[in-house]
């Protein structure tokens, strides 16, 4: 059991070590897409990546029908194993959509022996993500 400190601590360790392995520059919040970004999650359970909609609902609606046209395209080409949530509630109760791929082992940011492999999941398949997006972003535009 770790202290709330030691538990920040480690993800601070995570994250600037990640940032030390993988340097580069990473879309996330800067799509260009009111609404739309892209995001890693590491906790004490799981890892994974998300293409997360949390725009009002018309224009959620608009976007995420342009993803379903492109779904196709992104498992056939770039990340196979992806899954669609239409609808899909954040712990705090709001309603996003979310296009999101799960790291398959067990993992924990408290445990040091996971995060190499963590890393170069989210370094290859944000890779990936991010080389749809960019290919197909005009698309995606509502």
């Amino acid at each position: 059991m770790f202290s709330k400190e030691e538990s920040r601590q480690l993800r601070q360790d995570f994250w600037t070590s990640f940032g030390k392995s993988f340097p580069r520059k990473w879309i996330l919040y800067n799509t260009k897409i009111k609404g739309l970004s892209f995001k890693f999650h590491f906790d004490t359970k799981k890892a994974f990546i998300t293409l997360d909609l949390e725009d009002n609902l018309e224009n959620r609606i608009l976007c995420w029908e342009k993803l379903v046209a492109l779904k196709t395209i992104l498992t056939k080409e770039y990340l196979p194993d992806v899954i669609y949530e239409e609808v899909y509630f954040l712990d705090n109760g709001k309603e996003i959509s979310r296009i999101y791929l799960p790291f398959e082992d067990k993992a924990s940011i408290h445990n040091k022996n996971s995060w190499q492999d963590v890393m170069v999941f989210f370094n290859t398949n944000m890779t990936l993500f991010e080389t749809f997006f960019e290919e197909y972003k005009d698309i995606i535009t509502p």
